[in-house]
């Protein structure tokens, strides 16, 4: 008889989106692992029953790397098993091979950060909503082959997006569910490539090119300094402006230090669900059209 368990099996990239939402800023532990691993089989029932004791203060989830390769390259899986504790949709921390006591000790660290902290996001209220942009339904004008858009919506600092032929980018992100976005971080290196003006625009039922981008009224301008880019300080936006939001463009329209090109090591969008106050209930609620230009 199987022993019991908490683990949720994720295979398809959406599906781990949605979950990671709904989870807020309750800790998330995710197995990445393969069917041919034996160290994944030793840490297997330990996980279990780790989701059992620690049931209601953390979430499990495994995911086989072979079936979903495409999530286990956005965390930077190298090896099997890795075992990465998430929250408010940010990789935290991670533990490499089949030490249980490690991968234990980081469960307890973080639940711990968890239960001693009661804002969800950078304002009480707010969570990061990165993990319910769908990146199929999304792109990036200009950006480089090696550093995509994909790499700036993960905190790792060891990987960022950049522009390829000149310091402009357009970030068109599109939601699987309406949102309400009240701040924006952006964290970049200061060497003199990090975003300066900023273009913000709503619900474009298409992507707009670079002259669209320049001709076009936004929703708000962001003129963001050396201190703005910093790690964890969240830019308010005007709420009001961006109740109903289900895509966004982000217009980087030049750098600090007129360089060649622009550099983002993390966006992170923080807001909630439209019409809902609490992130745990995930429902989709009806609201009115967004502004569109």
């Amino acid at each position: 008889m199987a022993a019991p368990s908490e683990v949720k099996l994720i295979s398809v990239e959406k599906e781990l989106h949605n979950e990671l939402a709904l989870s807020g800023d309750q800790l998330v532990v995710i197995d990445f692992f393969a069917t041919w691993c034996d160290p994944c089989k030793i840490i297997e029932p330990f996980l279990d029953s780790c989701s059992i004791k620690y049931k209601g203060r953390a979430k499990f989830i495994k995911i086989d790397v072979d079936k979903s390769t495409r999530v286990a390259v956005r965390y930077n899986i190298q090896s099997m098993p890795t075992v990465c504790f998430i929250k408010n949709s940010v990789k935290l921390d991670q533990v490499v091979g089949a030490d249980i006591k490690a991968i234990e000790a980081g469960i307890l660290k973080h639940i711990k950060n968890s239960d001693s902290s009661s804002a969800s996001g950078p304002v009480s209220g707010q969570v990061n909503i990165n993990s319910i942009i769908d990146i199929s339904g999304s792109e990036c004008l200009n950006e480089s082959d090696d550093n995509t858009f994909q790499n700036s919506l993960e905190s790792n600092k060891d990987i960022y997006l950049e522009s390829d032929c000149d310091e402009q980018l357009i970030l068109s992100l599109k939601f699987t569910q309406p949102v309400k976005l009240r701040s924006l971080q952006v964290t970049a290196p200061k060497d003199g490539r990090a975003p300066k003006t900023i273009k913000l625009f709503i619900n474009q039922t298409y992507t707009l090119d670079f002259d669209s981008a320049e001709g076009n009224t936004p929703v708000q301008t962001l003129n963001l300094t050396e201190e703005d880019i910093s790690d964890d300080k969240p830019l308010p936006l005007m709420y009001l402006k961006f109740q109903n939001v289900q895509q966004l463009t982000i217009f980087v329209v030049n750098n600090q230090g007129d360089q060649e090109t622009t550099v983002i090591n993390y966006i992170g969008l923080f807001g909630s669900l439209l019409d809902s106050t609490n992130m745990k209930d995930f429902k989709r609620v009806a609201g009115d059209k967004g502004e569109r230009h």
